[in-house]
């Protein structure tokens, strides 16, 4: 039988995990809990003990955080010498 709720976002998983950590549910049971109901689609053991660490710490959100800056989409060879620079 599929896990009734297998189609989910990963904000709808962080805050099943934000919620019963503030319940004081510990990850391992929280992990177990999410199985039964997601399925395979459950965040590994790993991330929900990352993620109510992060809700013990203060976060409030289960959104991610928003980024400085564009992520690097090329790489540039190395240039050892300016000869090999003008070439």
């Amino acid at each position: 039988m599929d896990a009734p709720l297998q189609d989910c976002t990963i904000q709808e998983q962080r805050g099943v995990v934000r919620f019963l950590c503030a319940e004081g549910v510990k990850p391992v049971e929280i992990h177990r809990r999410m199985l039964a109901q997601y399925g395979r689609s459950t965040k590994s053991q790993r991330k929900v003990y990352e993620w109510v660490e992060r809700f013990k710490s203060g976060r409030k959100r289960v959104t991610d955080e928003g980024r400085s800056s564009r992520p690097s989409t090329s790489r540039s060879r190395k240039v050892s010498s300016p000869q090999e620079y003008r070439n």
